[in-house]
């Protein structure tokens, strides 16, 4: 996380980081994901999307065990090595390393696919992202800790609200998302929030 926000997090965001932090260490498939993803040495990476979004979803809607994962979304920033083919050998190596269903993107260029000014780092590109619950991902530290990569903070997440990202004015994307993920069916008390 960028010292500006973590300058910025309230005290209520810094309880429901620990929060998922601690849901996230309990987790063994996270944390395999989580070491798997440290070992490749990618810069500013972190696994997010889904892989956070869902877990904290399943525990506030209080399921036993958790949903399951299309993917696992491997994001990290790399301006010098653009090629889509670079994700693809990394994808290749991770399902040869684990069963996940892995997705690697590097954010230096998603920047393309969505018309948009180039971005900066993982979270910038992160806060160009259709719902801003979405946007919230966990990497390991330096010591092997679980550090939480989230542009909008993480109280959102605990609000039982899908939120349009301001930055994403177009509400069609946002709507085929919620309908075609089952948003709303899988986690009912979920509110649209756009």
């Amino acid at each position: 996380m960028h010292a500006l926000s973590a300058g910025l997090m309230s005290d209520i965001d810094m309880t429901y980081e620990a929060q998922i932090k601690d849901w996230l260490s309990s987790d063994p498939m996270r944390m395999e994901a989580l070491a798997i993803a440290s070992e490749q040495k990618l810069p500013e990476w972190c696994i997010a999307a889904g892989f956070v979004r869902n877990l904290v979803w399943d525990k506030l809607h209080g399921f036993s065990s958790a949903t399951d994962l299309n993917d696992v979304d491997l994001i990290y920033f790399d301006s010098h090595d653009l090629s889509e083919s670079r994700d693809r050998e990394i994808e290749d190596k991770l399902k040869i390393i684990s069963k996940l269903p892995w997705s690697v993107k590097n954010q230096a260029r998603m920047h393309e696919r969505n018309s948009d000014c180039p971005y900066i780092s993982t979270e910038d590109a992160m806060s160009f992202w259709v719902e801003v619950e979405t946007a919230v991902g966990a990497r390991l530290d330096e010591r092997g800790e679980v550090a939480i990569v989230a542009p909008f903070g993480v109280e959102r997440l605990f609000d039982f609200t899908v939120t349009l990202n301001s930055k994403r004015p177009k509400r069609t994307a946002f709507e085929s998302r919620i309908t075609s993920k089952r948003w709303l069916e899988m986690w009912p008390k979920l509110v649209v929030n756009a």
